[in-house]
């Protein structure tokens, strides 16, 4: 079924999914707000990052501690991975359970302060990037993945607190039938704050109008430059110095209403634009192509996905199976694969909006150099 802009998509979802609700199209909005988080979310772990993703993490504003802000995703440097696997598993898994299972083997990681969430509930309901525990500067992390039959993969991550890059999902416009959207303007601002105080590469502008890039150092000094040239410099550098505080901040933004193209931009993608080091847009297209392959598809490989969304959003709902904090376990699997299998048609549902005239690739090969460098090394020194 093919969509003229996510407007009639959110009316379609109001129409089929959401009759129970008293605003049907907003309870549908929210949904698809939902759904941009775990696009975003799934892209990230077919790159390979599923290790290094920590969800809702407080980052502390560069040099003022006091200030905290959640964001959708931040990644961190891996500072160690260990796999296990459980033939037969009893659920709950607990941090408990884990410890008390293969407690020989984890006695190195005896000295985490635990926490009490379950990776996977006992209806099989996992938590992604669930923390299991914390020790100084690094947060143990539990990932959990389903094997053949029931048996599953579980590896514990040991993540430096400090994150090397952020992701942040809005969602913003004007719905059908409204001249404006009040609300959408200080979800901008809001998001443009945040990407611009928790790294140590500030933004200036020169008298000129030039976008520069400056990051304070230990001297005093300022260290400036050309903000793309800037941004380009550090990602490839070895100096701890310009690596160890920065942060590169990336906002995914989709359409709320026929509203914008990426090509068309409104006051509030120019704020976003002007704000994180890199911009993508998620298209209409895109957006309504997810859902048709998994939300509206009668295809039995994508049923366990199916079901999970709309277990999460009936009227008599028990618990969240479908979100980017709690994933129902066999969902996660039909998206794994989803992913995995049209990456290269995925990718192509994301526009770069800024930096002006960079490719989705580049932005691949700045994480994957900045996941790759020895933030031991760069943190100890």
């Amino acid at each position: 079924m093919a969509y003229e802009s996510v407007d009639q998509l959110q009316k379609t979802l109001a129409e089929t999914v959401f009759t129970y609700a008293e605003d049907k199209k907003k309870a549908a909005g929210r949904a698809l707000g939902t759904l941009v988080e775990i696009v975003t979310f799934y892209l990230l772990k077919t790159w390979g990052l599923g290790a290094s993703v920590a969800i809702e993490r407080g980052l502390e504003e560069y040099k003022n501690p006091d200030i905290t802000h959640n964001v959708e995703y931040s990644l961190h440097p891996v500072k160690f991975v260990e796999r296990l696997q459980l033939a037969t598993p009893e659920l709950p898994i607990t941090p408990a359970k884990i410890f008390k299972y293969f407690g020989e083997r984890l006695q190195h990681l005896h000295g985490f302060e635990k926490k009490g969430h379950a990776l996977l509930s006992s209806s099989g309901v996992l938590r992604n990037a669930c923390v299991l525990g914390h020790e100084n500067d690094v947060v143990l992390v539990g990932l959990v993945t389903l094997l053949k039959g029931n048996s599953l993969e579980l590896d514990l991550v040991g993540q430096y607190r400090s994150p090397y890059a952020m992701f942040e999902c809005k969602r913003v416009g004007v719905e059908e039938g409204n001249k404006k959207g009040p609300q959408t303007i200080e979800k901008a601002k809001q998001g443009a704050y945040v990407a611009r105080t928790v790294s140590s590469l500030q933004k200036i502008r020169t008298h000129s109008g030039e976008l520069f890039g400056v990051i304070p150092k230990k001297d005093g000094t300022l260290y400036s430059k050309p903000y793309v040239t800037l941004v380009d410099e550090v990602v490839r550098s070895k100096d701890p110095e310009l690596l160890r505080h920065f942060i590169l901040t990336v906002g995914v933004v989709s359409n709320h209403g026929n509203w914008f193209t990426s090509d068309n931009p409104n006051k509030e993608l120019r704020v976003l634009a002007q704000s994180y080091d890199w911009l993508l847009f998620l298209t209409d297209d895109g957006l309504a192509e997810f859902i048709r392959d998994i939300l509206q598809s009668d295809a039995a490989g994508v049923t366990p996905a199916k079901a999970a969304f709309l277990a999460s959003y009936s009227a008599k709902k028990k618990e969240n199976r479908f979100t980017k904090v709690q994933m129902a376990l066999d969902a996660d699997k039909v998206l794994q694969d989803y992913f995995a299998a049209n990456i290269k048609r995925i990718e192509k549902w994301f526009n770069v909006i800024s930096p002006k005239q960079c490719s989705l690739e580049r932005l691949k090969g700045q994480i994957d150099v900045l996941a790759k460098k020895d933030w031991r090394r760069i943190f100890d020194a």
